[in-house]
C-alpha cells in the first residue's frame, strides 16, 4: 500500500478531535442538546408543510401562506445547528431514524385535522421548541458557549414570534369583529 493511502486510512481511524477551547464535556454536552432541537426543528417543520399542505377553509390563503413562511424560517434553523454541532467537534443527526428518537414533538399523521386545530397545535409545538432551546442555552451558559447561546437567542424570538402569529391567527372572533 503507497504511503499516502496509509496516512489517509490513518486519518479515517483517528479520534474526533474537539477544535474548541471548550473542551470535550462541553463539546458532548452542547452537542446532545442541539441535536435535540434540531430533531424538534425537523418534526416541526414537517408539521408545518404537512399542514400548509392540507390546509382548508375560508383562510386558507392566509393560513396557506403564513405556514409556508414558517416552514421557510424552520428549514433556515437546520443548517446552522447542525453546523454549530460539527464544530463543537460533535456529531449531528444521520437519519429520519434519529430524529424519531430524539425529538419531542409528537407527529400528527391525522388524515383530516381542522385549521384552527392546525393553528393551536403547532402554537403550542413552538412553545414546546422554545422550551427546549431555553434548556440548551442554559447548557451553552454552563460551559460559555456564547457563539451557540447567540444563536439560540435569535431562534428563540422567532419562535416566539410564530407561536403569538399562530395564537393570534387561531383566535375565536368576538361580537366586535376582531
Amino acid at each position: 500500500m503507497a504511503k499516502s493511502t496509509t496516512s489517509a486510512k490513518k486519518l479515517q481511524q483517528a479520534a474526533i478531535l474537539f477544535p474548541t477551547d471548550l473542551g470535550q464535556q462541553a463539546s458532548k454536552d452542547i452537542s446532545g442538546a442541539m441535536n435535540s432541537v434540531l430533531a424538534d426543528v425537523f418534526a416541526l417543520y414537517l408539521k408545518t408543510k404537512n399542514f400548509h399542505w392540507h390546509v382548508s377553509g375560508p383562510h386558507f390563503r392566509d393560513y396557506h401562506l403564513m405556514l409556508d413562511d414558517h416552514g421557510d424560517e424552520l428549514f433556515a434553523m437546520t443548517d446552522p445547528i447542525a453546523e454549530r454541532v460539527r464544530k463543537l467537534g460533535g456529531t449531528t443527526l444521520r437519519s429520519i431514524g434519529h430524529i424519531a428518537k430524539l425529538q419531542s414533538i409528537s407527529d400528527n399523521d391525522a388524515d383530516f385535522v381542522e385549521p384552527s386545530d392546525m393553528l393551536a397545535e403547532l402554537c403550542q409545538d413552538n412553545v414546546r421548541l422554545t422550551e427546549r432551546m431555553r434548556v440548551a442555552h442554559d447548557i451553552c451558559d454552563k460551559y460559555n458557549d456564547t457563539a451557540t447561546a447567540s444563536l439560540i437567542e435569535e431562534w428563540i424570538d422567532q419562535t416566539e414570534q410564530r407561536a403569538w402569529f399562530l395564537f393570534e391567527a387561531g383566535r375565536k372572533v368576538d361580537s366586535s369583529g376582531h
